[in-house]
């Protein structure tokens, strides 16, 4: 047994195409096996992790016949990392463990889009980590052919989505609630039933790996998963078998699991903490399970023997759990985006690269006779018969349990007893059998398969192929078009030519006629309920497509048109047709145009709306096939509506509740998870089973007791910088920029006991600075507000005011015109820079939240479906004109100077009144000199009198000039 730290490595991929367009800057780099990551806002620090191997593949290299080698002109050629490299890093050591009978796992960790699938599978002669090393497996099965050793090479993938296990060849197995995880005394957690593939060469594996893939994208194609929250494990179990010294038959056996984790951009997006129904919880689970484990596992090998590792608390966590800390030799890929656009995602992955680093795991050669390993499992076999046969199955420790509770946990140990004693028997026959036994299975099965016909065919004949968000999934499914007409259809109605599910997909959808003579297609909806997009733009009759069109039906099925013999003929260049170009097309055509020139906020702002638009669009499209009387509509919320002084507008999402008029506003992160769940509920009712929810579970409701907020004002403090009170009433604003009432305030200086100045107390300061180091007191009345909307009550406000914590007030119910008569007094005994600068250059944001007083919408809007309601308007943006022209809504521009020039103006009467009274002071003491036939003033005295506080304060000097 050897115990030894997880291998780390991490890798900087180029910009892409669309980080190139945005004009991103590079925020990373790295020196030896040190990676640095500088924060792109100004004056941003710069910080560093090193692993075991830093991988630099950002530049430096030159493309020689399609492979990508170091450049030794280039002046970052030398640290450039090719896939020979890492593979010779990372590969060999895996390929060695396969070798030495040690269980092996690589784990692919990043973002979506930040390289991942490049390092473990490549592309063209850029290949992978995964295919190089089934090469070299079977390169030395090869080379050892005439050893007295037999080998067996087995394959098998699957992938957890939604906490789902799904068998990726075998798709119909346990279909709906996919593959049940036991737990075997030895072999630790295994996915029941998985199929096991035998494979004699790479190119097999190949075939294999995009069968399974296949299989994801209809998947994900039909039922909207995205690939991006899916883990897929591609297990490669590895056995040589031979007769020891004493004539025994060993075996060997290796378990290499390659593991493509979810894009960890989701790892923490779980929406508004706290709230009733846990936003994407089953999405979610598995990421954040594994940052839990890992979290422990570093606690357990810094020395806290009792920390608990939650490995059973998700299913990836569970198959996992020997990769993590058992028999297992385990490399970690952290992929990174060198995008300052990615700052935070990145450097979430290299700190979750950091912790990992730390965890230890020990693995053991797996080698025993074969007839030993038959004995073993047939006499456990024979043990768990008797547990069971004699009622002796051991529940633990029960106390406090009922009954009830107790049959039903010994009902759950029989299952999982008679799930190892089958595990048992499989393995029994699997071992007796031959290896020309177990090859014939191989060889029959996968001649059943194959899409050997529509490969040939697309090359010649139109056909329509899909887009999905994973570039690994497009182009998958392949539709070729023979006859002259050619039905798209959901499943529901009667058996179209092909069937497509999802949202917004008609029982009769659209109908794709071909000339074949003319070499011509064309294409028309079904009706006018049939969304069809040809280009971006909604098409109502028969429309002709050309080469390389795009298409959308319903809310979110994507493909891609190709006609072979008009590309072939035409002098036309084609642009390559990706997911993103799609969204980017139909982004222009709903009035988002998507400006590279912008500075950095608008480019993730961009990429926001990009990433929204889809999904939106979607929500509404189940929205409206479930009835569920809601509507969604693109937001962009600035700063200052969120509470921030600082920052960008951030895009969000209103919801719409179309049978009582509430709205709220979800962030992006809240979105994305409902959304996921109103997925799940949608293939519910796709599958016609159970699908609505309780209102308390429903991803389309709200509880009546959630807070909104209603507006923002912000309060200038630069008069308190100056020590001068304010007494106000401002502007609330919404998220539309519209008024929707005023709030009376007050910010007076008062003393530490918080007795206020007064006019005649003359705190005035000339300059800010002159409060440093000195005791600077404040208090902040919220009087009342009037005039809000009527549909709102149990009304407060709420706002934080420098370091201090947030402060709220009373909640006032049943009221339009609700009064607070709040005051808090704020104490700083000795006032910093600072603190100075935070007054006089600062505002502070009230926030006016409450809740909805709901009243069902009476008439005829009763009787009408969510489709009827929502035909009036199909938009997913509230506004399509001026979106990246700042925060704009109905007309009117959001102005937060409006206040800065009444508080110019009142420091500025105030600075007058106070010029006034110094020459005041200075004349009357210059023409009492004068009644006295004085030439000479001293300085001291003229000084005095300039600055004097009061007439008394003048009044002194004259004394005093008079005593001279």
């Amino acid at each position: 047994m050897t115990e030894e730290n997880v291998k780390v490595a991490v890798r900087i991929r180029p910009f892409n195409s669309r980080e190139k367009g945005r004009n991103a800057q590079l925020i990373l780099d790295v020196n030896k096996n040190t990676t640095f990551i500088r924060d792109p806002a100004p004056g941003g620090e710069t910080k560093s992790f090193t692993f075991d191997y830093s991988y630099w593949s950002f530049d430096g290299s030159k493309d020689v016949n399609g492979y990508f080698q170091p450049d030794t002109s280039h002046k970052n050629g030398s640290k450039f990392a090719d896939q020979k490299k890492v593979f010779n890093d990372l590969g060999q050591g895996i390929l060695k463990n396969a070798w030495g009978g040690y269980n092996a796992t690589l784990f692919a960790y990043g973002q979506t889009g930040s390289g991942k699938s490049y390092s473990v599978i490549g592309y063209g002669p850029n290949k992978g980590i995964v295919p190089t090393f089934c090469e070299e497996i079977f390169k030395g099965i090869k080379e050892k052919a005439k050893q007295p050793v037999q080998f067996e090479v087995k394959f098998s993938m699957l992938e957890i989505y939604s906490e789902v296990v799904h068998d990726l060849l075998n798709p119909n197995k346990a279909k709906k609630g996919g593959l049940k995880v036991r737990q075997h005394p030895k072999k630790g957690f295994y996915a029941e039933g998985l199929k096991q593939v035998m494979v004699t060469s790479y190119e097999e594996i190949e075939t294999q790996m995009d069968q399974g893939t296949m299989n994801r994208t209809v998947a994900s194609t039909n039922m909207n998963a995205t690939s991006s929250r899916a883990h897929t494990i591609v297990g490669i179990h590895f056995t040589q078998k031979q007769k020891n010294a004493a004539g025994q038959e060993t075996a060997k056996t290796s378990i290499v699991n390659l593991v493509d984790l979810a894009g960890s951009e989701r790892a923490d997006s779980t929406g508004a903490r706290g709230e009733r129904l846990k936003e994407g919880a089953a999405i979610n689970k598995s990421l954040s399970c594994l940052g839990n484990c890992i979290f422990a596992l570093t606690e357990i090998a810094n020395g806290d023997k009792d920390a608990r590792v939650p490995f059973r608390d998700s299913q990836l966590t569970r198959l996992l759990q020997n990769a993590l800390m058992g028999n297992s030799k385990t490399v970690l890929v952290a992929a990174l985006s060198p995008a300052d656009l990615n700052y935070e995602e990145t450097l979430s992955t290299l700190r979750f690269a950091d912790r990992a680093k730390q965890i230890k795991t020990k693995a053991t050669v797996n080698e025993d006779p074969t007839e030993k390993l038959l004995r073993e499992l047939k006499e456990e076999n024979e043990r768990l018969k008797a547990s069971m046969k004699g009622g002796k199955i051991d529940l633990g420790n029960t106390k406090g349990m009922s009954e009830a509770d107790k049959n039903a946990l010994r009902k759950e140990m029989e299952e999982e007893l008679r799930a190892q004693m089958q595990e048992n028997d499989r393995e029994q026959e699997e071992m007796k059998k031959s290896y020309e036994e177990k090859l014939k299975a191989a060889r029959q099965a996968a001649a059943a398969g194959g899409q050997a016909a529509i490969n040939k065919d697309k090359e010649t004949k139109p056909h329509i192929f899909n887009l999905n968000m994973d570039p690994m999934l497009s182009g998958r499914i392949v539709n070729v078009l023979k006859k002259k007409q050619t039905e798209v259809g959901n499943r529901k109605g009667g058996e179209s030519d092909i069937t497509m599910i999802g949202p917004g997909i008609q029982e009769k959808h659209a109908i794709v006629v071909l000339d074949e003579k003319a070499n011509k297609v064309n294409i028309k909806p079904c009706n006018t309920e049939c969304r069809v997009l040809v280009n971006g733009t909604p098409i109502q009759g028969e429309t002709t497509l050309c080469h390389n069109d795009r298409l959308v039906f319903g809310g979110t099925q994507i493909w891609v048109f190709a006609n072979p013999l008009e590309a072939k003929q035409s002098k036309k260049k084609y642009p390559s047709i990706t997911y993103e170009y799609a969204q980017e097309e139909i982004a222009s055509k709903n009035g988002l145009k998507m400006d590279n020139t912008g500075n950095t906020d608008q480019v993730a702002l961009q990429e926001d709306l990009l990433e929204l638009m889809p999904g939106v669009e979607e929500a509404n499209s189940i929205s409206e096939e479930l009835d569920k009387r809601v509507k969604f509509e693109i937001l962009l919320v600035s700063p200052q509506m969120m509470g921030k002084t600082t920052g960008r507008t951030e895009v969000c999402v209103k919801m719409r509740n179309l049978a009582n008029n509430a709205e709220y506003v979800w962030p992006k992160d809240k979105f994305r998870n409902r959304l996921y769940l109103m997925q799940e509920m949608y293939g519910n009712f796709e599958d016609d089973d159970d699908w609505d929810l309780p209102e308390s579970q429903d991803p389309f409701r709200e509880s009546p007791d959630t807070e909104v907020l209603l507006g923002t004002c912000q309060v200038f403090l630069q008069p308190i910088a100056f020590q001068v009170e304010l007494k106000d009433q401002l502007e609330i604003a919404n998220y539309k920029g519209s008024e929707v009432g005023v709030m009376n305030i007050e910010v007076i200086p008062c003393a530490a006991n918080g007795k206020e100045y007064k006019e005649e107390d003359d705190r005035f300061v000339d300059s800010p600075d002159m409060l440093i180091g000195k005791d600077v007191n404040f208090v902040v009345k919220l009087l009342n507000i009037r005039g809000l909307p009527n549909k709102y009550t149990d009304v407060f406000c709420k706002y934080k005011m420098y370091l201090e914590d947030e402060h709220a007030t009373k909640h006032v119910p049943d009221t339009n015109n609700p009064d607070f008569n709040d005051a808090k007094v704020f104490k700083f005994p000795t006032a910093t820079k600072q603190l100075v600068d935070y007054l006089h250059n600062s505002s502070m944001s009230i926030q006016v939240w409450g809740k909805h007083r709901l009243r069902n919408l009476s008439g005829s809007i009763k009787h009408l479906t969510t489709k009827d309601i929502m035909k009036t308007d199909r938009g997913v943006f509230s506004r399509t004109a001026n979106l990246m022209n700042g925060f704009q809504m109905n007309g009117r521009v959001v102005d937060p100077q409006k206040q800065s020039i009444i508080v110019e103006l009142l420091l500025m009467k105030k600075t007058q009144a106070r010029l006034q009274q110094r020459v005041d002071g200075i004349r009357k003491l210059l023409q009492h000199a004068d009644k006295m036939a004085r030439h000479r003033v001293p300085v001291d005295l003229l000084k005095r009198a300039m600055d004097a506080q009061s007439p008394a304060q003048v009044d002194k000097c004259i004394r005093e000039l008079e005593g001279k």
